[in-house]
C-alpha cells in the first residue's frame, strides 16, 4: 500500500500536534495575561495610595531641594502644603523618633507606617534620585563662591556664548549650585568648532580655597596621613595624594618641592571616601537635618492598598479565556488542515515516483523543490550506476575474451604454448589486474576509505622515478619526454599515491600525443603541471574529463583510450591531500594538466 494511501495516526497527526501546541501556548499566554493584569492592577492600586513614583520622586527632590539650601525645616509648611494641595495627598515630615517636623493635614497617627523615604540632602537615596553621588549638589555650603565671583564667571559664560554664536552655533548658559556656570550646546557641531570657544580652566577663589583646604585637612586626618603627605582636593571635589621633599641640605629657607603620588583603585576608593565623609561633616550645619517622609491617602494614613478579584471579575476572566480558547483550537485546525494538504501532494508525488508541484516560495515549497532534487539526483545515480556496470563488463570482456580465446587456441592445438603465448597471456592478466586495481581505489574513495599518509617528500625524486618509468614507452612512441624542476621543492604527500598521480597524467599525455611531440612535466613550488603537445580537448568536453570511463573520441577500444578511469583516480588523490587539479587544452594543440597541493601537513586523509 503506498505510503499516502495510509492514514497517519490522530496522536502522529500534524494537525494534532499544531492543536496541542497551539493551545498550550493560548494557555500560557492567557494565564500570563491575566497574572500581568492583575499585578498590574495591583500595582495601579498601590500607587493610588501615595500617587506614582514619579510624583513621589518629584516630592522627594523638592524636599531635598530645601533641605539642600535651608540650615532648618523651620520654613517648609508652604512648600508642602501646596504639593499636597495639587497630589490630594496629606504630606508629613517627621524625625527618627516619630516627631511631626511638619504636616498638612491632621490625620491618624503615622507611628507604625512605612516612611516613602528619608530626606537628607547628605545621605541621598539613589533608587530615587538615579544618580551615583550621595551628596545633593544642591548642598555647597562654604564652597559657594562670592556674589563678585559669580559674576566674573557669568561674563566669561557669556563671551563663550558670544564666542559660539560667531561661529554659527547656539546654546544656553545653566547655572550651576555653587556660583558657577556652564555653556551647553543646543545646536550640533559637526565640525567640531566648540573647541574655539572653550573657556579657559577656573581657579578658586581665595574662599573657595579656604574651604578646599579645610576640607583636606578634614580628610587628611581621616586618611591618617604622614607629617610629609597632604591631599590635594579640586574644586570638582576628585582629590589626590601629594608629598612633600625637602632638602634638608639647602640654606634657609629649605628647599621644598611638592610632587603628585599615584595610588591604587582600594587607595584610591579610600580616598573618595574619606573626602565625602569629611564634606558630609563640613556640610552639616549648613543643611536642614534628616527626617522622615510620608506621602499618605488623607483620610485612612495608608501608604498601599490590597487588591482582591471580585466575583464578576473571575467570570469576565474565566469566560474571556474560553472564547479565546475556542477561537484558538477553529483557527489551529483550520490552518493545519491548509498546511497538511500539501504534505500529502508531497508525499503522493514520492510514492508515484514523479517531481512534486511547487505551489509557493515558502517552506513547503523549498521542500518540494528539494525533493524534486533528489528525485533527479537518484534518476541521475541510477543512470551512472546502470552505465557504470556496462562499462565495467565491457573492459572486463575484452581481455577475459582474449585470455580465453588464447587457452582455448592452445587447448585445441592451434596455438603453440610457447613464451609468446605465455608473454600475451601476462599482459592480458596485467591489464585485468590494472582495471581492478583502478576499481578498488575508486571503490574505496566512494567508501571513505582512500587515505594517504603524507609526510615531507621531494618532489624532484618522484618526478625523476616517474619520468624514468615512462621514457621507455615515450621513445617507442616517437615522444620526447623531459622535465622542468625548480629548485628542489619539498612537499607534505603520500609518496606512492604523489607517483600515481603524475603517473596517470604522464601516461594519460603520452597515449593522446601523436609522435614527434612532447611531453614536460614542470615541478614549481607546491604546483606540479603536466603539458602535452597533442590532439587536445573539445571546450565542450572539459566538464567531462574527470568522470569515470569517460574517453573524449567515444571509441570503447584501449588503444586510444586505456580504462577511462586514471584522470577521476587522479582527482580523487589530489582532493586526498588537500589540493585541487585543473586542465586547459585547444583542440589541435595540447593539453596542460596543473595539480596544486598544500605547503603545510594534513595528517592522514581519505578521500
Amino acid at each position: 500500500m503506498p505510503v499516502s494511501a495510509r492514514r497517519v495516526p490522530i496522536r502522529h497527526s500534524l494537525v494534532t500536534r499544531l492543536l496541542v501546541t497551539s493551545v498550550l501556548i493560548a494557555i500560557a499566554a492567557i494565564t500570563s495575561t491575566a497574572w500581568l493584569a492583575t499585578r498590574t492592577a495591583t500595582r495601579a492600586i498601590s500607587q493610588e495610595q501615595g500617587r506614582s513614583l514619579a510624583e513621589n520622586t518629584e516630592v522627594y527632590n523638592e524636599l531635598i531641594g530645601y533641605a539642600a539650601t535651608h540650615p532648618d525645616w523651620s520654613v517648609v509648611s508652604p512648600l508642602i502644603e501646596q504639593r499636597a494641595a495639587g497630589l490630594d495627598r496629606r504630606i508629613t515630615l517627621m524625625t527618627d523618633d516619630r516627631t511631626i517636623v511638619a504636616d498638612t493635614l491632621d490625620g491618624p497617627s503615622l507611628d507604625s507606617a512605612r516612611p516613602a523615604a528619608v530626606v537628607d540632602p547628605l545621605n541621598l537615596d539613589l533608587g530615587l534620585t538615579g544618580g551615583t553621588d550621595r551628596i545633593d549638589p544642591r548642598a555647597v555650603g562654604p564652597f559657594r563662591l562670592p556674589d563678585d565671583v559669580s559674576d566674573e564667571l557669568l561674563a566669561r559664560a557669556k563671551e563663550q556664548l558670544a564666542c559660539l554664536r560667531g561661529s554659527r552655533l547656539d546654546g544656553e548658559i545653566e547655572p550651576l549650585p555653587d556660583g558657577r556656570f556652564t555653556v551647553v550646546l543646543t545646536t550640533p557641531d559637526p565640525r567640531g568648532s566648540a573647541g574655539r570657544c572653550e573657556a579657559k580652566p577656573e581657579t578658586a577663589s581665595a574662599a573657595e580655597e579656604k574651604a578646599l583646604r579645610s576640607l583636606g585637612r578634614l580628610a587628611g586626618k581621616c586618611l591618617d596621613l604622614d607629617e610629609d603627605e597632604g591631599l590635594e582636593i579640586l574644586p570638582d571635589f576628585s582629590a589626590y595624594l601629594t608629598n612633600t621633599w625637602v632638602d634638608e641640605r639647602s640654606v634657609r629657607p629649605a628647599l621644598r618641592e611638592t610632587f603628585r603620588v599615584d595610588v591604587d583603585a582600594d587607595e584610591a576608593a579610600r580616598i573618595s571616601e574619606c573626602v565625602e565623609k569629611s564634606r558630609r561633616s563640613m556640610l552639616q550645619p549648613h543643611v536642614a537635618p534628616a527626617v522622615l517622609l510620608f506621602i499618605t491617602a488623607p483620610d485612612s494614613g495608608a501608604d498601599q492598598t490590597t487588591f482582591t478579584l471580585s466575583g464578576e471579575n473571575t467570570v469576565r476572566i474565566v469566560t474571556v479565556t474560553g472564547a479565546v480558547l475556542v477561537a484558538t483550537i477553529i483557527v489551529t485546525v483550520l490552518v493545519g488542515r491548509r498546511l497538511v494538504r500539501p504534505l500529502r501532494t508531497l508525499t503522493d508525488a514520492v510514492d508515484r515516483q514523479r517531481p512534486a508541484p511547487v505551489s509557493a516560495p515558502d517552506e513547503i515549497g523549498r521542500l518540494a523543490r528539494a525533493l524534486n532534487d533528489s528525485i533527479h539526483r537518484r534518476d541521475r545515480a541510477e543512470a551512472q550506476r546502470r552505465a557504470m556496470v556496462s562499462d565495467v563488463a565491457h573492459e572486463l570482456r575484452t581481455p577475459l575474451t582474449n585470455i580465453r580465446s588464447w587457452l582455448e587456441a592452445a587447448q585445441d592445438d592451434l596455438a603453440p604454448t610457447d613464451a609468446q603465448l605465455l608473454g600475451l597471456l601476462h599482459e592480458e592478466a596485467v591489464l585485468l589486474q590494472h582495471i581492478i586495481d583502478d576499481l578498488a581505489d575508486l571503490a574505496a574513495a566512494d567508501a571513505g576509505t582512500l587515505r594517504i599518509h603524507p609526510e615531507p617528500t621531494y618532489v624532484r625524486d618522484v618526478v625523476t622515478q616517474v619520468v624514468d618509468s615512462h621514457r621507455g614507452t615515450a621513445q617507442a612512441a616517437g615522444i620526447a619526454l623531459t622535465m622542468q624542476i625548480e629548485d628542489d621543492p619539498v612537499l607534505p604527500a603520500d609518496a606512492v599515491r604523489l607517483r600515481q598521480i603524475v603517473g596517470n597524467l604522464v601516461s594519460n599525455a603520452i597515449r593522446y600525443t601523436p609522435p614527434g611531440g612532447s611531453v614536460t612535466v614542470v615541478a614549481q613550488g607546491t604546483t606540479i603541471a603536466v603539458r602535452d603537445t597533442g590532439v587536445g580537448i573539445e571546450a565542450e568536453h572539459l566538464p567531462k574529463i574527470f568522470d569515470r570511463f569517460w574517453r573524449a573520441d567515444g571509441s570503447r577500444t584501449r588503444a586510444t583510450g586505456g580504462s577511462g578511469l586514471g584522470l577521476a583516480i587522479t582527482q580523487h588523490l589530489v582532493r586526498a591531500h588537500g589540493g585541487t587539479i585543473d586542465v586547459q587544452s585547444t583542440l589541435g594543440q595540447g593539453s596542460l594538466f596543473t595539480v596544486r597541493l598544500p605547503d603545510t601537513p594534513t595528517g592522514p586523509r581519505q578521500a
